[in-house]
C-alpha cells in the first residue's frame, strides 16, 4: 500500500496538525493512539493489517496527535483537553460533519471525551484495547501506580537506544506472538514518533486519564473489543468501560496481543465485527429503510437537487443541522457523495430524474 498524502491544518491554538486521508466511502476517524507517525504507521507490519481493514470501502481519516509524529512537538499546551480539541480542527479540514470514530488504546480516550461533549459530530464509535480509566485513576488495582512510575524512569534512561530493555520490553508487550519484524516495526515507530521528553509526558497525561462520567453520557452505538490477556491494557479496564457506556455491545476477543495479528482466530472476529458495525460503501441499496423521517425529507431534497440552505429553509432547521443530516444519510446509505445518494434515492421513488434545462 503507498502512503497517503501528507495534508496540515490549525487546531484551536495555532497548533500545526498533520492529517492524511485514503480510501473512499462514508468517513471513519482513526484516533492516534500514544505513539503515531503518519508516515512511518502505513508501512509498519504491525499497524498495516488495521490500516486495510479501515480502508476497505470507507474514506479513512488519521492524524498524528500534538506533540508527536509529523505534529508540532514543541508546544506549550500538551494536554487531554487539548487532545479532545484537536479533533474539531481534523473534521473541519477534510469537511465532515459527522463521522464514525475508532479509537485505540488512549485514543479510546479521547474519543469517549468528544463523543460525549459533541454528539452531533460522532455517529457511533468503535473502542478497542482501551479504558476509561489511566493507570493512575485504577483504585481497584493498587500496584498500577508504581508500575507507572517505573514505566516512566525507564522512558527517560532508555528511550530512542534501539538495544535498551524498555523499548524491547515494551514492544512485546504490543504483540507478545509477532515476529521479529514485528518487534523492530514497534521499535522504529517508538523512535520515529516523539523525542524522549514528550514520550514521558505524554505518557504522564495518559496515566492521569479518567473519562468514566464522559462515558456514561454517550448516546451514539459504541462498540467494545478487548483481547481476554491484554497486557497493555487490562481485560477488566475493557469490561468496566463497556458497562459503563449505555448499551455499548461488547466484543470479547480471545488474544494475549495488544494489537492482535493477522493469523489469529480473533483477528477474524474483530474485521467481521468491524464491517458490521461502520459503514461501508458497499451497503446495499435498500438501506433506506434505516432513515429515519428527517433524513428521508433531506434526501428528498437533495434528490431534487436543492442545496443545503434551500434544504434548510424548506424544512425550517439551520443550514448547520442540515449538513449533520447529510452526512448521517450519506453514511447510512454508504454512498461518498450526494451524486450516488441521488441515485439510491430515484431508484426507491425518492425525488425524479434531472431535467435538462
Amino acid at each position: 500500500m503507498d502512503s497517503p498524502r501528507v495534508r496540515f491544518c490549525k487546531s484551536f491554538d495555532g497548533t500545526r496538525l498533520a492529517y492524511s486521508v485514503s480510501g473512499s466511502g462514508p468517513p471513519v476517524l482513526l484516533l492516534p493512539s500514544w505513539l503515531t507517525h503518519l508516515d512511518y504507521q502505513w508501512r509498519s507490519v504491525a499497524w498495516r493489517p488495521w490500516l486495510k481493514a479501515l480502508s476497505d470501502n470507507r474514506q479513512l481519516i488519521r492524524y498524528d496527535p500534538r506533540g508527536c509524529g509529523l505534529s508540532d512537538r514543541d508546544l506549550a499546551n500538551l494536554s487531554f483537553d487539548a487532545w479532545v480539541q484537536d479533533i474539531d480542527a481534523i473534521l473541519d479540514a477534510v469537511d465532515v460533519p459527522t463521522v464514525a470514530m475508532i479509537g485505540i488504546c488512549q485514543g479510546g480516550a479521547v474519543a469517549i471525551d468528544y463523543a460525549a461533549k459533541r454528539p452531533d459530530r460522532v455517529d457511533r464509535l468503535v473502542l478497542y484495547g482501551t479504558y476509561a480509566r489511566g493507570r493512575d485513576r485504577r483504585g481497584n488495582l493498587p500496584l498500577e501506580p508504581e508500575k507507572a512510575r517505573l514505566m516512566l524512569e525507564m522512558l527517560e534512561i532508555g528511550w530512542a537506544e534501539e538495544d535498551a530493555a524498555f523499548m524491547r520490553s515494551f514492544a512485546t508487550q504490543f504483540q507478545p506472538d509477532g515476529t521479529l519484524d514485528h518487534l523492530r516495526s514497534w521499535c522504529e515507530l517508538q523512535r520515529q514518533a516523539a523525542t524522549a521528553r514528550n514520550a514521558v509526558e505524554l505518557t504522564r497525561i495518559m496515566f492521569d486519564i479518567d473519562v468514566s462520567a464522559s462515558a456514561r453520557k454517550i448516546r451514539c452505538p459504541v462498540l467494545v473489543a478487548h483481547a481476554t490477556n491484554d497486557a497493555v491494557v487490562p481485560f477488566d479496564e475493557g469490561r468496566f468501560l463497556a458497562h459503563s457506556i449505555p448499551d455499548a455491545e461488547f466484543l470479547v476477543l480471545e488474544s494475549r496481543n495488544h494489537f492482535m495479528l493477522e493469523k489469529e482466530p480473533a483477528w477474524g472476529r474483530m474485521v467481521d465485527a468491524l464491517a458490521a458495525f461502520l459503514p461501508n460503501q458497499s451497503t446495499p441499496d435498500g438501506d433506506l429503510d434505516t432513515l429515519s423521517l428527517r433524513e428521508r425529507q433531506v434526501l428528498q431534497g437533495i434528490a431534487e437537487g436543492l442545496d443545503n440552505a434551500e434544504i434548510g429553509t424548506s424544512l425550517e432547521i439551520s443550514e448547520k443541522t442540515v449538513r449533520n443530516h447529510v452526512s448521517r444519510v450519506l453514511s447510512k446509505l454508504g454512498v461518498p457523495s450526494r451524486a450516488k445518494a441521488i441515485v439510491k434515492a430515484i431508484r426507491a421513488g425518492i425525488g425524479s430524474e434531472p431535467s435538462d434545462h
